[in-house]
């Protein structure tokens, strides 16, 4: 019997999970009477851990013989609060989630919660491993962790705790795993990372992230479209800027973590830009790539948040010409700066949420009107639906999945784009 995984969170716990199957499995998991569930958990929100634990009850009431095991960044936070479900047979941290014999050393049942608790201090540890797999299961583009951990410290964020510092995957071995996926019949990558723009910093020589782009790009010629994950604006290297400038494959999508609108705010979750720094970067990508298209964390009622504050953060979605918006109400984080500073009322952070909400709507209405009467080359996901390069939703109904087909945009539908095959429109 197989080991399910039930994942959480960002793209770097989706690529993890991954690994998790083949390392478990291969540990002996698929071959225990009952199988086994591992619940991959994310910590970003208190919420986050809610459903982490509302999916292991599931998980057991459904599968009453199997090995439940419990990971993930809330397990490496909180394991006492899994350890003690009795729903759960072992707790693992983020490092030792990615290794075989952690689950070699499934504990029996009826064990006390110390015994099946094994997380250690991911602090301690200094490099991240190359975790070659062959395919994302589901999945029609293919994600590489290339980065891990995080060095600063917002303070609103729990997940430094969980993933520890920041350390970087060798320029060779992530170059030989993106050859190993395009081999596999790939044709988009995405680089992944807790804090991708500070790639290279812990390795020999300190290449950045722009300097790893150009040499994915340079020795995996096949790679028809790579992709970044969530960015830091801030910390964006003059190579990176010109491989957007220059590399056609590397596609024109960004995903900002701007995280508020407003300075003082932006200041007391430590963040390390202004607003006018993320202005102008958004004004310096569309001069250097005119067909760039933003997307974006913004957290709405911050602990302290004025209502002018939030107007700033409001009017940063038109002014750096956000489209892709996740809108974040604030919840506080045991164990943060932030959980420890005045908070506002829930009904004014849920209001405020919806208004951005409704701001980052009509942003992304607006451009997907601009794509109408446009030609895009759309990778399709799944029958009948893909992305174009800015990473925008468009039905379509030609092309297999993993298939890159030119389309040409006909309208659409509020949420997403409608296309029909170019060569149609030219026929």
């Amino acid at each position: 019997m197989a080991v399910d995984v039930v994942t959480f969170g960002c793209r770097l716990n989706a690529y993890e999970s991954e690994v998790i199957k083949r390392e478990a499995g291969a540990a002996g998991l698929d071959a225990l009477d009952g199988g086994a569930v591992v619940i991959n958990t994310c910590a970003v929100t208190a919420e986050a851990v809610r459903q982490a634990r509302q999916a292991i009850r599931k998980a057991r009431r459904e599968r009453p013989e199997a090995r439940i095991i419990v990971t993930g960044c809330a397990a490496q936070t909180e394991p006492a609060t899994f350890g003690e479900m009795e729903e759960v047979d072992l707790v693992l941290g983020n490092e030792e989630k990615l290794q075989r014999h952690s689950y070699r050393a499934l504990p029996d049942f009826g064990v006390n919660r110390f015994e099946k608790v094994r997380v250690n201090d991911i602090m301690e540890v200094r490099e991240t491993a190359s975790h070659m797999v062959d395919a994302i299961e589901g999945r029609a583009r293919a994600f590489v962790q290339v980065q891990n951990g995080c060095d600063h410290r917002c303070t609103f964020c729990i997940i430094p705790y969980g993933r520890g510092n920041s350390r970087s995957v060798p320029m060779g071995a992530v170059v030989d795993q993106v050859k190993r996926l395009v081999d596999n019949g790939y044709t988009e990558v995405v680089l992944t990372g807790v804090d991708l723009t500070s790639y290279g910093a812990d390795l020999p020589g300190s290449p950045r992230l722009g300097r790893l782009t150009r040499a994915i790009l340079r020795y995996v010629p096949e790679l028809k479209r790579l992709r970044l994950s969530s960015i830091d604006s801030i910390e964006a290297d003059a190579d990176l800027m010109a491989a957007l400038a220059e590399e056609g494959r590397l596609m024109p999508h960004l995903h900002l973590s701007l995280q508020a609108g407003d300075d003082m705010i932006l200041k007391r979750m430590k963040r390390r830009h202004l607003r006018a720094d993320s202005i102008r970067f958004c004004d310096e990508v569309r001069r250097l790539r005119p067909d760039a298209v933003f997307g974006a964390d913004i957290i709405a009622g911050f602990p302290t948040e004025t209502e002018a504050m939030f107007q700033n953060s409001l009017r940063i979605v038109e002014e750096c010409g956000l489209t892709h918006l996740h809108v974040f109400p604030f919840s506080p984080r045991e164990g943060t700066p932030a959980a420890r500073m005045p908070l506002l009322p829930r009904a004014v952070v849920k209001e405020r949420a919806a208004r951005l909400r409704a701001a980052g709507d009509g942003a992304y209405r607006s451009h997907l009107m601009a794509l109408e009467g446009t030609r895009q080359r759309v990778l399709v996901e799944r029958k009948g639906l893909g992305r174009t390069e800015g990473f925008t939703l468009a039905a379509i109904k030609a092309g297999k999945p993993g298939e890159i087909v030119d389309a040409f945009i006909t309208g659409h539908d509020g949420a997403r784009l409608t296309a029909v095959p170019a060569e149609r429109v030219a026929a």
